[in-house]
């Protein structure tokens, strides 16, 4: 396809779905395009926000988010750990059809996915559609070319591209340095989330009015190391009289890390009342908490790594600054799920997207409007290596009320119905055999289906 004919397929596009969503207008009439943040946290728990029923924790900032505009309560991560959430975000796609059902690590042999060069990621959808765009904070979907955000699209690097630090001081992972400006190895002083909040805003406040930004904000906190400021721990203790230490000095790390996403909203709110373009935020986690180090999933089972619901299921929140395009305060039990947010945020960009993806958009939903559920059948896998287990994948598949899961290679599948049992306190496999019948022969179609795409880097 030539420029010329993009350009054209891009108005036309962006006309049609003007046409399809007349609340639009409010952001479009002036400025065309509104700005679009994604802000994406790393192992928050489904209860471990104020908003979100914790009563240790107080998050202001991201409890105004969700306040300014619509919140979920039934909003699925597509993986229980890092990597492929992330590949899912950034392709709309079921991670291990991109080639990363596991998470991607420095050593070979503890290395469970590699990002196929053939997916598409949402930067080569959204800078056709006039979109600056740019990642601060956390990659995790590669260490090296091709697979470094500025090799799949992104214009803009100011962060970390290895899977975790083992310190958030000196940023390092196994003696590595993969913090990185652009294509400039840097080793910066600091608290991460610190220096991811101030790049966030250095990111801004440098974008000129006339182009539209996207800005993919990937904090690594809550992540172990559980390692908030020695101050905030202060804080949290002096104000939860009883909370053990643990739990005091993950609280901290998520307080300490809801005051730096408060002062980008506060950057972006700025803008949006001194002539700057409408800004959409879209917020959420990548997974469930790790309950070892104290997360709260509120009333899920588990936590990060597992399968079932509480390793799963996230917070979410969608706003809109400088716009009315969402209605504060609102809320939805429309049920999503992370490679959905890729669709959504092309959508409200006026982006084409012209390849297959499995993720479907939630602007309907945004809008007030009546929504016909995403799809029917739900997939979750994950690969993963050591003893516990030998490189072999657990799954999920959720359709209507009923789930069926394997939380272990080598242990049962079962079967819940979260209608009735959201908990899942109650294996169901031996007296609906039907239904297990009907689940496990989808699942085991996806699973075929995941087969085709390699996850280990080419020789």
């Amino acid at each position: 396809m030539s420029y010329f004919q993009r350009a054209v397929a891009m108005v036309l596009g962006f006309a049609a779905f003007l046409l399809s969503h007349a609340d639009l207008p409010a952001i479009a009439a002036d400025y065309g395009k509104p700005n679009i943040v994604m802000i994406l946290v790393d192992d928050l728990g489904y209860g471990d926000l104020s908003y979100m029923g914790a009563p240790d924790l107080r998050s202001p900032h991201l409890d105004g988010l969700a306040a300014r505009g619509m919140k979920f309560s039934h909003f699925y991560a597509n993986c229980p750990v890092c990597s492929p959430s992330r590949a899912a975000l950034l392709t709309g796609r079921y991670q291990a059809l991109v080639g990363v059902p596991g998470v991607i690590r420095t050593h070979a042999e503890n290395n469970w996915g590699y990002l196929s060069e053939s997916a598409t990621l949402i930067p080569q959808v959204l800078k056709p559609a006039g979109y600056h765009t740019a990642i601060v904070g956390k990659w995790h979907l590669g260490l090296e070319a091709p697979n470094t955000p500025l090799d799949r699209g992104f214009d803009h690097l100011h962060g970390f591209l290895g899977d975790m630090m083992d310190d958030y001081y000196n940023h390092r992972r196994h003696g590595i340095n993969y913090m990185f400006h652009d294509q400039t190895e840097i080793d910066p002083k600091g608290h991460a989330t610190d220096l991811f909040t101030k790049w966030a805003i250095d990111y801004v406040t440098s974008r000129q009015a006339e182009q539209p930004y996207f800005l993919y904000l990937a904090y690594n906190a809550p992540h172990t190391p559980i390692q908030p400021p020695p101050e905030w721990i202060d804080k949290v203790k002096a104000r939860e009289p009883g909370i053990t230490d643990q739990r005091a000095k993950l609280v901290a790390l998520i307080e300490h890390m809801d005051d730096g996403i408060g002062q980008v909203l506060s950057t972006i709110e700025q803008q949006t009342k001194t002539g700057g373009r409408p800004t959409i935020v879209l917020f959420s986690s990548d997974n469930g908490g790790q309950i070892e180090v104290g997360a709260n999933n509120g009333p899920l089972r588990d936590g990060k790594q597992s399968v079932y619901e509480g390793g799963l299921k996230v917070p979410a929140c969608v706003a809109a600054y400088g716009s009315d395009l969402i209605k504060p305060g609102s809320s939805t039990d429309f049920q999503a799920m992370t490679m959905d947010l890729f669709p959504t945020i092309c959508e409200l960009a006026g982006a084409t997207i012209d390849h297959d993806i499995e993720g479907r958009s939630i602007v309907p939903t945004l809008l007030g409007q009546k929504q016909e559920q995403l799809r029917d059948q739900w997939f979750f896998t994950r690969r993963e290596g050591g003893t516990r287990y030998q490189g072999k994948t657990i799954d999920a598949v959720i359709k209507g009320p009923w789930k069926l899961l394997q939380n272990s290679p080598y242990g049962p599948f079962e079967l819940f119905n979260l209608a009735d049992d959201p908990k899942e306190t109650t294996d169901l496999s031996q007296k609906n055999r039907a239904k297990y019948n009907e689940l496990s022969a989808a699942l085991r179609k996806q699973i075929q289906r995941e087969g085709a795409v390699p996850w280990q880097k080419p020789e």
